[in-house]
Parts: C-alpha cells; sequence; structure tokens
C-alpha cells in the first residue's frame, strides 16, 4: 500500500521550529560572540587606562623622588650653615674671652718667671715655661688658682737645667683648666 501522509503540516511545523531552533542557536552564538567581544574591548581599555595612570604616577613618583633629593640636599647644606653660624658665634663670643685669658696670664706671671709655650685644648691650657726656682713656680699656680678665669692648675714636670742657661734654673710644664668667668655668665 502506498503511504500517504494525510497530516503534512506536522512535518512542516517540524521542520519550521527546526529553522526557528537553528536561527535561534546562531542568534545566541553570535551573541555570545559579540558579548566577548565586547568584553574583550573593555578589558583591553580598562588595562590600558590603569597602565597609562600607572605611568602617571610612575612619573609623579619620579618627580616627587627629585625634590625629595633636593630637599635633603637643601636639609644638609641647611646643618651645614647652621653649624658654621654656631662655629663664627662662638668665635665672636669667645673673642673677648681670648683677650682675657691673655691678659690674665700675664696678670698671674711672677717675677722670674716666663712661658715658652701655651696650648689650648678643649677648655684646658698646656703651659711650658721657665722660672728661677721652685718658689716661683708655686707662686705661679696660686695665682693662677686665684683667678677667675682658670681653676685648678696642675703641675706635670718640673726639671732644673743649668746647661745653657745662666738664670734660670727650672723648667717647667703644668696644665690649668679655664672657667667661665663669673660677670661672662651673667651676660649670658
Amino acid at each position: 500500500m502506498a503511504r500517504i501522509n494525510l497530516l503534512p503540516w506536522r512535518e512542516e511545523l517540524r521542520e519550521e521550529r527546526r529553522k526557528r531552533f537553528l536561527l535561534a542557536l546562531v542568534g545566541a552564538l553570535v551573541g555570545a560572540v559579540g558579548l566577548t567581544l565586547i568584553a574583550v574591548q573593555y578589558l583591553n581599555s580598562a588595562i590600558d587606562y590603569q597602565t597609562a595612570r600607572n605611568g602617571h604616577i610612575t612619573e609623579q613618583i619620579a618627580i616627587l623622588d627629585e625634590r625629595i633629593q633636593q630637599i635633603s640636599e637643601l636639609k644638609a647644606r641647611r646643618q651645614q650653615l647652621l653649624e658654621r653660624m654656631r662655629i663664627i658665634q662662638d668665635l665672636q663670643g669667645n673673642r673677648p674671652v681670648s683677650a682675657r685669658i691673655f691678659d690674665q696670664l700675664a696678670r698671674t706671671l711672677p717675677d722670674g718667671v716666663y712661658f715658652t709655650e701655651v696650648k689650648m685644648e678643649e677648655g684646658t691650657l698646656s703651659i711650658k715655661g721657665a722660672a728661677q726656682s721652685n718658689n716661683r713656680v708655686s707662686d705661679l699656680m696660686r695665682n693662677l688658682d686665684s683667678s677667675d678665669l682658670f681653676d685648678a692648675p696642675s703641675l706635670t714636670e718640673v726639671k732644673a737645667t743649668t746647661a745653657g742657661q745662666l738664670d734660670q734654673a727650672n723648667v717647667f710644664q703644668l696644665t690649668v683648666r679655664q672657667t667661665r668667668p663669673a660677670d661672662a655668665e651673667d651676660a649670658q
């Protein structure tokens, strides 16, 4: 018997559904590819934007590092200038003290004693000299001790010499600390 399909509309409906399904599948595939491309494009632009921002930040950091370097150099220079100013102020402040020290040394020097060398290091005066006798050296030490500029004279060495020096019999070496005079402390 011959097969006759009396319901061809079912076959047409099935074929139309299959076409719609394939069309929807292709549409979904094209949409997914389009969304993927859009997402990739968006992410690439976001990465480029962030890279540009990072580059800008790196440039600004380099500029700030240079400024920090300049600031540190200025601080070092400022410190050097302050140190120079302090030294100059100390020298200005000690100028009258130096004159007073020499004046006081001359006043405390008894007859028959003379200095051959006077050195000052960190507030301590080292004195070398010659005297006619030990009593003259003792007088010098008493005079230095009673002075308002000097304190704690300490005799380091006394040698009796007669060769080549007719008048002088003793060569001595002593140290004495410099003190701040009372009127200089009041002025500060």
